[in-house]
């Protein structure tokens, strides 16, 4: 039922966003005794040993702040000479860095609580019981069933003993855990069965490609397939006798070649793959022909190649239709579709995208914009996003896109933890018809029936420099609808050079104004989710929608980044968001899901019955008028299969 908050009942209170936290004295020592401490340090040392110390940058490369600014949070100062880091785990093996290592003076880890390693658990996004996971592996629909595969670790919270986990939905909500799937034990897999794609052929079997990593530490494509295909939950799966079905070509070298995509069919009746990989600094997309997923024909061209943009993993491709609210099957084409290539940076750890023709007689992919070509344009996600994958959800007629949101604390915090990663919400992709150039991400409609008690706020005026809380009561489980209209208070004019650089402190004119999402009363800790307007042109507001993550936790060892980018806002439309929250994980939409942030925060002070949810405007000369809904959600109960 819904609870209507009408204005002169909205408890309002007006005060400057505060550019410190709140004075707090350091993190007291580590709470680990000495035993435990020397035992764990002792297991780490071991196993980095493996692949040495080397000083490397942060994987993601997110916008940063000018250290110019004098009103940059004392969190946002830079790390001590001593606080260097570890080699991140995978890359010694050829793969992208896959966690982010302990520095070595672990005194600077902050003093974690049980209390709260389990508050960042999430409740309804999918993660395993305990230990590492990353890449989503050959999603797909059958019987009944939405089949998620995963790499996982059984043994560890960190990068290692690469398997497939498995775990199956009626409704890409509420998942169920299976045994693993396939494990590595062959020696074109033996050190890791990496990440691969399902294709379902037209009569009813399924064929899995995935990557394989050889006893030499050389990258193979290998086949695999169900063992009993009348089985609803697919337990079990049979390698083919003749893996590998794919080496590497002579000119690309044993670790830049990975990651298979779905297979679409060709006017002459041939299967197509493509394969991530790169030629010097060159990412390219190998393509290749076969009839029987057995025997590969190497075409001389490529799909696409992206000079400066390097390692191509986890490429995908696929069709959208122009004008209409369904998905296509990965082999529709012809007039009225345009089709996506993607693929994760292995140099920046970013997910990009770009739309554009297809031509299915040469093989070969244009970019609509070679100014927004891949890896040098478009993300999916502009937060903490990498190695997605889709697939055609044949029941419902719609794409479906996973993504791996990985961790920003450290290799230490994960093991005392038990556990690194989640997924996404899944989210349906569509071609944004209004713009012509950018493509609509949106959460499943499934995740709604998680949606409990509902309260609306309408017409909340919010004046510059000003913060509102929203009397919601515990904010750790929401779905937020938002929308805000300006009036301006001064002159009219265009303000240039302000972007999402100077996060939710740096003033100007016409922003920042949004949510701060899991604060705590004190704003001790809080993270802003917000527009920036700037100027319009020809009927389009050019807008930046942000993340700033530098005050959402006291922990020093945590990166804190501020995240974003330019959304379009068409004339007419308001400024609206809609804002997923999940303990530590939130995930926000602008314009429909036409730019979309993906937060991973690991808050000390605003968790539990502590975590509040407020608007605020930051803005010098606009008056903000929001308008929300507001569910809090379920959880998805998320629990091993009853076999």
């Amino acid at each position: 039922m819904d609870t209507h908050s009408p204005s002169h009942l909205l408890a309002r209170y007006y005060t400057p966003l505060p550019e410190h936290p709140s004075a707090r004295g350091p993190p007291a020592t580590l709470r680990r005794s000495l035993k435990g401490f020397a035992s764990i340090l002792a297991s780490v040392i071991f196993l980095l040993s493996l692949v040495g110390l080397i000083i490397i940058n942060q994987s993601q490369q997110p916008l940063q702040n000018p250290s110019s600014n004098a009103n940059i949070p004392s969190l946002l100062s830079p790390l001590p000479s001593s606080f260097s880091r570890r080699v991140p785990r995978g890359v010694e093996e050829g793969v992208s860095a896959k966690s982010n290592p302990s520095p070595l003076d672990e005194e600077s880890s902050y003093n974690w609580t049980n209390a709260m390693f389990s508050w960042q658990r999430t409740s309804f996004h999918f993660q395993p019981m305990r230990n590492w996971m990353n890449d989503p592996d050959g999603p797909l629909y059958h019987m009944g069933w939405y089949h998620l595969f995963y790499q996982y670790n059984p043994d560890s919270a960190v990068w290692g003993n690469i398997t497939w986990g498995h775990a199956v939905s009626r409704d890409l909500i509420h998942w169920l855990y299976l045994p693993i799937a396939m494990v590595p034990d062959q020696p074109y897999d033996i050190n890791g069965v990496w990440t691969g794609s399902a294709t379902l052929l037209p009569d009813g079997q399924i064929v899995m490609l995935y990557t394989g990593d050889t006893a030499e530490l050389v990258q193979v494509q290998n086949l695999a397939y169900p063992a009993n295909l009348s089985d609803p939950l697919l337990l079990h799966w049979v390698k083919y006798t003749g893996n590998p079905v794919l080496v590497p070509p002579t000119h690309i070298a044993p670790k830049d070649f990975r990651d298979p995509t779905t297979g679409w069919i060709g006017p002459d009746g041939k299967w197509r793959i493509t394969i991530g990989s790169k030629i010097n600094g060159t990412g390219i997309s190998l393509m290749y022909h076969t009839t029987d997923f057995k025997t590969y024909e190497l075409l001389d061209n490529v799909l696409h190649a992206v000079p400066g943009t390097g390692m191509w993993e986890c490429v995908d491709f696929y069709p959208l239709a122009i004008n209409g609210s369904m998905g296509l099957d990965t082999s529709a084409g012809g007039p009225g579709i345009k089709h996506v290539l993607k693929a994760s940076l292995d140099d920046t750890k970013l997910d990009h995208y770009a739309l554009g023709t297809y031509d299915p007689d040469s093989d070969t992919w244009t970019p609509d914009n070679p100014e927004e070509d891949v890896g040098i344009g478009l993300r999916y996600d502009y937060g903490r996003y990498y190695a997605s994958k889709t697939f055609y959800d044949q029941y419902k007629k719609r794409r479906i896109l996973w993504g791996w949101i990985n961790e920003t604390d450290t290799e230490y915090d994960d093991l005392e933890k038990g556990w690194a990663s989640v997924q996404t919400i899944p989210r349906t992709v569509l071609f944004d018809n209004k713009t012509g150039t950018n493509i609509l991400q949106w959460p499943v409609q499934e995740v709604e029936s998680l949606r409990q008690r509902s309260t609306k706020f309408e017409d909340v005026l919010i004046e510059p420099g000003s913060i509102v809380p929203l009397d919601i009561g515990t904010a750790t489980q929401l779905d937020i609808f938002a929308e805000f209209e300006t009036e301006l208070l001064e002159s009219a004019g265009e303000e240039e050079g302000y972007s999402c650089k100077g996060g939710a402190i740096n003033r100007s004119k016409l922003g920042p104004f949004g949510l701060l999402v899991i604060a705590d009363d004190s704003l001790s800790e809080l993270t802003p989710i917000f527009f920036r307007p700037t100027n319009t042109t020809n009927g389009t507001l050019d807008t930046y929608f942000c993340a700033d993550e530098t005050r959402s936790t006291l922990a020093p060892e945590v990166q804190k980044h501020i995240y974003g980018s330019t959304v379009p806002v068409l004339e007419g439309e308001r400024y609206a968001m809609r804002a997923l929250v999940d303990h530590s994980i939130v995930e926000s939409f602008a314009q429909g899901g036409r730019t979309v942030i993906t937060s991973r925060i690991y808050p000390t002070e605003a968790i539990y019955g502590s975590a509040r949810l407020f608007l605020f405007n930051n803005a010098t000369g606009v008056n903000v008028k929001a308008t929300l809904k507001i569910w809090q959600m379920n959880s998805a109960f998320i629990h091993p299969f009853p076999l």
